[in-house]
């Protein structure tokens, strides 16, 4: 059984709103919970020239993802990953929150819990672009073509 609300419960929610669940890791996450994440950049790795083709391979593998850009990036930067969310369908949303100071550019995430340990792309895994990836795949043909010859 519930208890009812009393003055001080009307107080409280008009003076700081309602209560939230994680209010600092959904600031962090640019209003997101970290469990429903499925792959994030830092504003450093967004405000690159190069685009992570790894945003576009998650959208492709779940279709039903939304994609949350950090508002305190410039627009010409989150432009690349907005055009990849409206080609492949994605809804996008650019988070500006005052309150926060969060490192997080980028975000693809669910809306439900899907508990992914790793989410965010180290700089390791360099971004590739469309020459590279050509490149490595000719030499992988050129590779086993010589070792049929052999």
């Amino acid at each position: 059984m519930s208890r009812q609300p009393n003055i001080d419960d009307y107080l409280q929610k008009g003076m700081y709103g309602d209560k939230q669940i994680k209010p600092d890791e959904k600031r962090k996450f640019l209003g997101t919970f970290r469990e429903r994440i499925i792959i994030a950049l830092k504003k450093s790795q967004v405000m690159e020239n190069k685009i992570y083709f790894e945003i576009e391979e998650m959208m492709l593998k779940y279709p039903n993802s939304k994609l949350l850009l950090n508002g305190d990036i410039n627009y010409p930067s989150l432009s690349k990953y907005i055009q990849i969310a409206k080609k492949r369908g994605n809804p996008y949303s650019i988070i500006t929150n005052n309150d926060s100071n969060t490192s997080i550019g980028l975000v693809l995430a669910l809306d439900y819990a899907i508990n992914i340990e790793n989410i965010y792309i180290t700089n390791e895994l360099t971004p590739k672009s469309k020459k590279q990836k050509k490149a490595s795949f000719w030499s992988s043909i050129k590779s086993t073509l010589n070792r049929r010859k052999k």
